[in-house]
């Protein structure tokens, strides 16, 4: 039959019932407890009428029952989908539509963003009255490793939302990677605080799991609880996007708490400047792992290895590098104009082929048509070179993605939020700088003849359509945007002058 996320669950409650396998806060779960409760979900589900390929969907902040719903749908056959309870009632409507998931399981503050007249199971206690009520014998529906084990969702550049659905030998990999790339054993435990509907959490969040060890997961996210956490649990591996390594940083609390338990910390999802990594690497005392990757790739493809981490050494210009490929993963940086492999210091795009590539996008054949070619190499849109050693370089992204403390930003779809406006007669958005969180959401905005609308006014209007993180930080109200003589607006005009800090009048 294969591997399935199942098995994991399976083997170490059989191999050691009473070892810790996820932490939540006060939430504590042995191996053969969340193998119980799993069994319980699993034989709920059925009892609900759902089989394989069937979805349920998943609206919570981290949370131990994600695992034991991840789990519990692998022994049923049933798809998890992980909702971004950030999206506003509109985005969230969409993704909804699109997934079309037999019900939500909700966090009760919330279950009243999900409408259409979906059936919600609440968190808490319906939530496990719906699950105890089940029996505690496993399921264990036939399944094969091609058969999905998520859908998780990415905004697509035109605004449409996109499910990427992850297969059970998409993530099979995770073992090797836990112990190869992220030096992990039986005794690891893993804090893993990136959100359960990212890749980060619902991918990453596995590895320790795959080797028995135990894995921390966050409901909340601040310099105090991460460094209680560490403290506590005696955390040896973290993954943490750059955003959460510069707080931890600059915590005045890193002082007073012992963080010696860290081995190393991982991290991605968005650039981290040379000086914060010189700075994180002194102030917490472990070795780091850069990691690349993508919810496509079920994660991590490309990590740039703690040996390669020297910032006083003769290769400290690795440290602006994202790594080289894992060893079972294929990577070829390819010419934008020819679409053959790029030599050494040439720019193109990163294309990937492995067995952790998404098959494609949920219920879009055209768009997975575009990305995946007929020979499996999936066309990443990351602009990268590579050096003569084979390390990959990422530079301008081609699809203009602006990842702002690890959450994926696509311009059309804020351009086309605020040009819902009637003052605004043209906008183009754009990344720029920021100290925190690796990139901010900048708009540059021309308005209608007449047009009164301030900065304020028009990030108020994209409020109420967007997620918070979506919205512009900063908005320029300008005569004009800079095109080509086709009439393409100029984004890389736009980032070059306000990156180096040039008045509005300039930009033209």
């Amino acid at each position: 039959m294969g591997f399935t996320l199942a098995s994991i669950v399976r083997g170490h409650a059989a191999d050691r019932p009473d070892d810790e396998a996820v932490v939540c806060g006060d939430d504590r779960l042995s191996w053969a407890e969340l193998d119980g409760r799993s069994s319980r979900v699993g034989s709920a589900l059925l009892a609900d009428g759902l089989g394989p390929g069937d979805r349920i969907a998943v609206l919570a902040r981290n949370t131990t029952t994600f695992f034991e719903l991840a789990f519990g749908c692998a022994k049923a056959g049933v798809v998890l989908v992980s909702l971004n309870w950030r999206l506003t009632a509109a985005e969230l409507a969409d993704v909804l539509h699109d997934a079309d998931p037999a019900f939500v399981v909700a966090d009760a503050d919330l279950a009243g963003a999900v409408g259409g007249g979906l059936r919600v199971l609440r968190l808490g206690d319906p939530y496990d009255a719906w699950r105890d009520a089940a029996p505690a014998d496993d399921p264990d529906v036939a399944l094969a490793p091609d058969d999905l084990a998520y859908v998780l969702y990415s905004s697509g550049t035109t605004g449409r939302p996109k499910g990427v659905p992850i297969t059970h030998a998409n993530l099979a990999l995770s073992e090797r990677m836990a112990r190869e790339a992220f030096r992990m054993d039986e005794g690891t435990v893993h804090m893993c605080p990136g959100p359960q509907f990212h890749i980060a959490g619902a991918g990453t969040g596995l590895m320790a799991m795959f080797l028995g060890a135990r894995t921390v997961v966050l409901r909340e996210i601040t310099p105090r609880i991460l460094l209680e956490t560490i403290a506590r649990e005696g955390v040896t591996h973290a993954f943490m996007v750059p955003a959460i390594v510069q707080a931890v940083v600059d915590a005045p609390e890193l002082a007073d708490h012992d963080v010696s338990s860290l081995r190393q910390i991982s991290y991605g999802a968005a650039p981290m400047t040379e000086a914060l990594l010189r700075r994180a690497m002194t102030a917490l005392g472990c070795t780091f792992l850069g990691v690349y990757g993508m919810t496509e790739t079920a994660g991590t493809v490309v990590t740039l290895d703690p040996d390669d981490h020297d910032p006083d050494g003769p290769r400290a210009g690795l440290l602006r590098s994202v790594g080289t490929p894992l060893p079972w993963i294929e990577l070829q940086v390819r010419d934008l104009a020819s679409g053959e492999e790029a030599a050494p210091g040439v720019v193109g795009e990163i294309c990937v082929r492995s067995g952790q590539n998404t098959p494609g996008y949920w219920r879009q054949p055209e768009t997975t048509a575009r990305a995946i070619d007929e020979d499996g190499w999936l066309r990443t849109g990351d602009g990268a070179h590579r050096d003569e050693d084979g390390y990959v370089f990422l530079r301008d992204r081609i699809k203009d993605m602006i990842i702002s403390g690890g959450e994926n930003v696509y311009p059309a779809e804020v351009e086309n939020a605020l040009a819902t406006h009637p003052d605004v007669a043209d906008v183009a958005v754009i990344g720029v700088p920021h100290e925190r969180w690796g990139e901010t959401v900048k708009a540059v905005v021309v308005l209608q003849p007449g047009g009164t609308a301030d900065a304020e006014t028009l990030r108020a209007h994209a409020r109420t359509l967007l997620a918070g993180y979506k919205c512009p930080t900063s908005v320029e109200v300008v005569a004009g945007l800079p095109r080509n003589p086709t009439g393409k607006v100029l984004k890389k005009v736009l980032r070059e002058t306000y990156a180096a800090g040039a008045s509005v009048a300039e930009v033209r």
